[in-house]
């Protein structure tokens, strides 16, 4: 069986048309992760930086209150209580709970040690419920949960030290588990101080690095679940990014502290507040992405192109990132979801595929020859999630790959299918272009309807989609299912088909002009282009109107689908050309470089002063401070080639040694986009040219 073509080309998913017809140019984009920078916005417009990495005083405070008042509580005699115990527990449960409690109340400074406890076996749910109340009222600074009896039928009560609270034990302490391999639930501290908000939001920041990755990093030396994070969307893996993140009941002193120890992520701007964060809850991205190496005619070329851009936007396309990187596009295997075929869509995800590295093709093409799923299991790298979500699940159930498909977080089993949607709304925008142009409406055209219901900007907001995909659907780290979605306004606002007295009037223009992305409570266009989903659809087997197969999550008739604008124009957009000679030095600052440059100048004042040295120069090539110098720009991205690793010191390093390489040209671009949005289709539409990777890295060499 021969492997797959190595890369999926912009053709291949329905990419094929532009707006202006001047000509491209040669530009570099993302020869280094730092020259795609990505700011999330929020819903009230605000720009999200990271400013600050210090927890703010009333919130230190507030913490060290809670933790007083549970060393307090911890301290006192709980002898009313355990009576109380005891009538609702029995005589035996309420003496190992006595002695349990007297290991903490005798102020043991190995508190974190103790071993929880295990009440009784209890086959009734309204008494272990009475229970469970019974802790949260009188003992917060314990926690229980529900764990496997020694039978089948019967649950026991486990009771211990709250983690999220008294003397966490942090990175050092021990993953303990129940006898089943279930971990403790330690989504947070039930001895919460009542003024604060439930929520700590913080911004996020990182460097080469997709949002669930940075995450579940954050979560594991938190020693708490991905499911207590909320973030309204998830950006670029090859970017620097900053965006709101927050966490259920945790303290701010607990997340600044990470900081020491993160490579690539910093965290910082913290606050309390009373809602999480859903998908959806933002109003776009604020982009600066620098385009290296840029080559053309003349300037007047590449001011030409930047000033069509602004003006008149580009086709708003899902870009390459909705279609993963990897040699077996996401649409595909969602087309095999959809027609129900089960053990293909497993296999296409498990079968080796070309551009991998050695490790990961060795062991796709060991499972595919020996069948071996321990064996395989062994050698798969933990990265791709999918695939170790299979074979585990197959492993258990040999030949049901159906609930071995459904073992694949929520959050990335259903992306594939997202992505078979979003193949045939690029075709149908394509095929919109090409036959009807890019300055009219016509007859037939879907818009929202104007008047006293004036609709929203789409603003990209789209139930079915996240505001950006990872980089490589096969290379997600730690997703989890969302546990809410958010619900955008416009989605309630009529649509209708342009009629000949709407262009007449003039109502309407070609900004206005949407597409549905496929799904049970869409229109589709009155004129012949509504034809290119139902055509497209029916060569793969599929109908849009009904399903093959009863599994809801893998039917185009159990989603609800949405609607996307065909054009977007970048909002405030701005441009500079720069000259550069070194290739390693950054043309754009970051979040973190500003927050560096302070430091910087704080120290080197605060050294001035100390040594009475009023000669030295604060301009003159120095390094970051020590405690920021490891963290810059490093990449801890294994998935990287040689070529493409950059450096970290060696960047600061160069700052003083530019001068002997040959001048070459940047274009540095800035602009806000709608959420689902790809600013690597407004770089498209500048350039001309395809924004695959591999056709990017050929521009390296």
């Amino acid at each position: 069986m021969a492997t797959a073509k190595t890369t999926t080309d912009e053709s291949d998913v329905g990419i094929l048309c532009y707006i202006s017809q001047l000509p491209g140019f040669r530009g570099i984009l993302k020869q280094r992760y730092s020259d795609f920078i990505v700011n999330e916005v929020d819903n009230d417009g605000n720009v999200v930086h990271l400013t600050s990495l210090e927890v703010p005083a009333q919130l230190a405070e507030a913490a060290e209150e809670g933790e007083n008042k549970v060393s307090n509580q911890i301290g006192k005699s709980y002898a009313s209580e355990i009576e109380a115990f005891r009538s609702l527990a029995g005589d035996s449960d309420g003496e190992r709970f006595e002695a349990f409690l007297t290991q903490f109340t005798a102020g043991s400074e190995e508190s974190n040690n103790i071993s929880p406890i295990l009440l009784s076996p209890d086959s009734d749910k309204a008494h272990r419920t009475a229970m469970h109340n019974f802790f949260k009222e009188k003992f917060k600074f314990l926690v229980t949960d529900t764990v496997d009896g020694p039978d089948a039928s019967s649950k026991c009560i486990r009771v211990r030290l709250n983690p999220g609270g008294h003397n966490n034990g942090g990175r050092n302490s021990k993953k303990r588990k129940d006898r089943s391999g279930k971990p403790f639930d330690s989504r947070g501290s039930y001895h919460w101080p009542e003024h604060l908000g439930k929520f700590l939001r913080f911004h996020l920041y990182k460097e080469n690095k997709d949002t669930q990755e940075a995450i579940g990093l954050i979560g594991k030396m938190l020693g708490i679940q991905p499911r207590s994070f909320g973030f309204a969307g998830t950006k670029d893996k090859r970017s620097v990014s900053t965006q709101r993140v927050t966490v259920f009941r945790q303290h701010a002193s607990r997340l600044a502290a990470l900081n020491d120890r993160l490579i690539g992520i910093k965290v910082g701007n913290f606050c309390h507040v009373k809602e999480g964060l859903v998908l959806g809850q933002l109003l776009g991205n604020r982009f600066t992405v620098t385009l290296r190496g840029v080559i053309a005619d003349s300037e007047t070329t590449i001011k030409g192109s930047a000033d069509s851009l602004g003006r008149h936007g580009f086709i708003n396309y899902f870009g390459l990132q909705r279609f993963g990187s990897g040699s077996v596009p996401t649409h595909l295997i969602g087309a095999a979801l959809l027609r129900g075929e089960w053990k293909s869509a497993a296999s296409m995800i498990l079968d080796p595929r070309e551009g991998e590295r050695d490790v990961v093709r060795k062991a796709r093409e060991y499972y595919r020859e020996s069948n071996d799923i321990e064996g395989t299991l062994r050698q798969l790298p933990r990265h791709l999630i999918a695939e170790r979500a299979i074979l585990q699940c197959l492993k258990k159930c040999p030949g049901n790959y159906l609930l071995a498909l459904k073992a694949i977080p929520r959050t990335l089993r259903m992306m594939y299918v997202h992505s078979y949607q979003s193949y045939l709304w690029n075709h149908a925008a394509s095929v919109r272009v090409q036959k009807y142009g890019i300055d009219r409406v016509v007859v037939g055209d879907l818009v929202y309807c104007k008047g006293d219901d004036t609709a929203r900007e789409t603003s990209g907001f789209n139930s079915e989609c996240e505001d950006h995909s990872c980089d490589d659907m096969y290379d997600c780290s730690n997703l989890d299912e969302t546990s809410g979605t958010y619900v955008p306004e416009w989605k309630n606002t009529p649509v209708k088909a342009v009629t000949a007295e709407d262009i007449s009037s003039g109502n309407y223009t070609i900004d206005d002009v949407i597409l549905p992305v496929p799904g049970s409570r869409v229109s589709y266009p009155t004129n012949d282009i509504a034809k290119v989903y139902h055509d497209l659809s029916k060569k793969d087997a599929i109908n849009l109107a009904e399903s093959v197969h009863s599994v809801k999550e893998f039917s185009i008739t159990s989603m609800t689908g949405s609607y996307r604008r065909v054009f977007q124009k970048p909002m405030d957009f701005e441009w500079e050309l720069l000259s550069y000679t070194d290739g390693n030095i950054p043309l754009a600052e970051t979040d973190f470089d500003r927050i560096a440059k302070v430091k910087s100048k704080s120290l080197f004042k605060e050294e001035e002063q100390a040594n009475g040295d009023e000669n030295k120069n604060p301009s003159d090539c120095m390094g970051p401070p020590a405690s920021f110098q490891n963290n810059i720009h490093v990449s801890t991205d294994y998935n990287e080639t040689e070529g493409e690793r950059e450096v970290g010191r060696a960047e600061v390093e160069s700052l003083c040694n530019s001068n002997s390489q040959e001048a070459q040209m940047a274009l540095k671009l800035s602009f806000t986009l709608p959420a689902s949005s790809y600013a690597t289709m407004a770089i498209r539409e500048l350039l001309k040219t395809s924004t695959s990777v591999a056709f990017h890295k050929t521009l390296n060499q």
